[in-house]
């Protein structure tokens, strides 16, 4: 009975070298990391815009940039989402948001097109729901009514951005600026 376990052990390998399992060559990613980069609110026409009755006309912005660290061997990279917000009435303007957050991305053993889908469509759609509670507890810090930004297709939007490039390319033209 001694000697079976023995075998089972010489088996399984448990006693020498290390297989690999398949783990160190898998695609993989993940956010590593998540913050505020830069928080501007500005409340310009305060207290009198806390008074003003017409609507507000909301102008949403939005870019999407991003950057390998260095010393990373390519596998970390930053996603900055900014967002800015102008809310203007007739009488005036009664807040600017600008808001940076970002994520620390980590992509180990995939294709530059898995990458570059990764990095742009699917780290700003993990993002964007902490990035709009920070927009909305801001804008209600600032004294006005929470501001709840609507989701945002960001794989649509990555997927119109590649077409339009791939559009662009065909006719010899400079591709479009980023999402």
């Amino acid at each position: 009975m001694a000697d079976e376990g023995n075998n089972i052990i010489t088996d399984l390998n448990l006693g020498g070298d290390p297989q690999p399992n398949g783990a160190d060559t898998l695609p993989a990613a993940g956010i590593i990391q998540q913050y505020v980069k830069d928080l501007s609110v500005e409340a310009p026409n305060a207290p009198d815009s806390f008074q003003w009755q017409d609507p507000p006309q909301i102008d949403v912005q939005f870019n999407i940039g991003a950057r390998e660290l260095e010393g990373t061997g390519g596998e970390v990279s930053e996603v900055e989402l900014k967002i800015s917000i102008n809310s203007k009435c007739q009488a005036g303007t009664a807040f600017i948001i600008d808001l940076s957050y970002c994520g620390l991305i980590g992509m180990r053993n995939m294709e530059d097109q898995h990458k570059h889908a990764f990095t742009y469509a699917e780290a700003p759609r993990i993002l964007f729901p902490f990035a709009r509670n920070v927009v909305a507890n801001a804008v209600r810090d600032a004294g006005f009514p929470p501001l709840l930004l609507e989701p945002i297709d960001f794989n649509g939007i990555y997927m119109q951005q590649i077409a339009a490039q791939a559009e662009a390319g065909e006719a010899g033209e400079a591709p479009a600026g980023q999402a």
